[in-house]
């Protein structure tokens, strides 16, 4: 068993903050360990076109900034080789390929099991993000399915579907992006397969991005927050209850809270469902041969049904035995073992980040200076 201070699992955008937080601020050197061969591995497999849906300016992780080259809503590409970069210049201690199978108490330690090795820390920081195991939800007869079915982190590109009929399951940015690529290259029907009405939101306002007023957002009272979101929703996008997007019952920062419900950036995709474009449809309920049936009682029958239908965190084998997890998977700190960007926050996840990842690095700090 090799000891080290503080093992970090996962080199996404959170472990590799707080790892740098702890070597620059603190003066711990952390080991980072990842079951991908590279840094940041779920945003190499996003779509192509991906760009960030929060301003690059702002996004960017502690001690270094995305280069401004990068636009003001960086491209996956553009983002990969940021957290390539920043793990090289940030001198990271990184061991790629290295999956960690279990976390057990080891008295005041923690043993960290991996396919490699056992390693024994005085904390660990799980940091593997929200974004780990695909979900597609367990239809009844979609075994059966005639056509594509897939979910939305294996789908790259819109060039296999033009002149398809497709289904889209969900409504938030990721189906949203989807089907905005579809209708762009040529699919030759596309239909949103929607449960909860998504709130909507521009990018931009004024010409200034909204997650520039983010900071000053969550100091509202909730109900001033959800008011005033409403307001702004219809100003810029009117009534979308007969094209299928009804205002959603819960307010947008209720939402948020309470359901983790990231509101859909939606500029472009409204105009295209008021032309009946991209048209919105009910939930899907079940599978019959090619046929799909929706909760209104109507049927689809697409070529294609792409799932963009959310990840499941993937932390019970890892961690489920400790007691850390509530009934929605969702994981709260222990003494020596502390999770990062697990929240779903109104400032975005990158922003969150790197304020989280100096609290965080220094709570390591003083325990270690406590068990040490």
């Amino acid at each position: 068993m090799r000891a080290e201070r503080v093992v970090v699992v996962g080199a996404g955008p959170s472990g590799l903050a707080i790892a740098r937080q702890l070597a620059h601020r603190e003066g711990v050197d952390a080991l980072v360990v990842d079951r991908a061969a590279t840094p940041a591995s779920s945003w190499r497999g996003r779509y192509d076109g991906f760009r960030l849906n929060t301003c690059g300016y702002w996004s960017h992780l502690p001690g270094q900034r995305i280069p401004r080259r990068h636009g003001r809503w960086p491209s996956r590409d553009a983002m990969v080789e940021y957290f390539d970069d920043y793990a090289r210049r940030q001198g990271l201690r990184l061991r790629m390929g290295v999956a960690v199978l279990r976390i057990d108490r080891d008295g005041e330690r923690w043993r960290v099991d991996t396919d490699h090795e056992t390693l024994s820390a005085a904390a660990v920081v799980v940091a593997t993000g929200n974004y780990h195991t695909p979900a597609i939800p367990p239809w009844p007869g979609m075994e059966g399915f005639g056509g594509d079915l897939l979910h939305s982190q294996d789908y790259r590109n819109a060039s296999p579907y033009a002149g398809r009929d497709v289904l889209v399951v969900g409504s938030g940015n990721s189906a949203t992006d989807v089907a905005l690529q579809l209708a762009a290259h040529g699919a030759r029907r596309i239909r949103m397969s929607v449960r909860t009405p998504p709130h909507l939101v521009p990018r931009s306002a004024v010409g200034v991005p909204v997650d520039a007023f983010s900071p000053a957002f969550v100091h509202l009272p909730v109900p001033v927050l959800d008011g005033a979101a409403a307001v702004m929703r219809r100003l810029r996008f009117g009534d979308l209850a007969d094209a299928g997007l009804a205002m959603p019952h819960k307010g947008i920062y209720t939402a948020l809270l309470e359901d983790a419900q990231i509101p859909t950036i939606a500029d472009e995709l409204v105009p295209l469902v008021r032309t009946g474009r991209i048209e919105i449809v009910a939930a899907v309920e079940s599978f019959d041969g090619d046929r799909v049936a929706l909760a209104d009682g109507t049927v689809a029958t697409p070529d294609a049904v792409i799932a963009a239908t959310g990840y499941r965190r993937g932390l019970e084998s890892m961690v489920g035995h400790l007691g850390v997890l509530d009934d929605d998977g969702h994981p709260t700190n222990a003494a020596g073992l502390w999770f990062s960007g697990y929240e779903e926050p109104l400032i975005g996840p990158l922003r969150a980040m790197r304020r989280q990842a100096a609290p965080v690095a220094r709570a390591i700090a003083r325990h270690l200076d406590d068990v040490e």
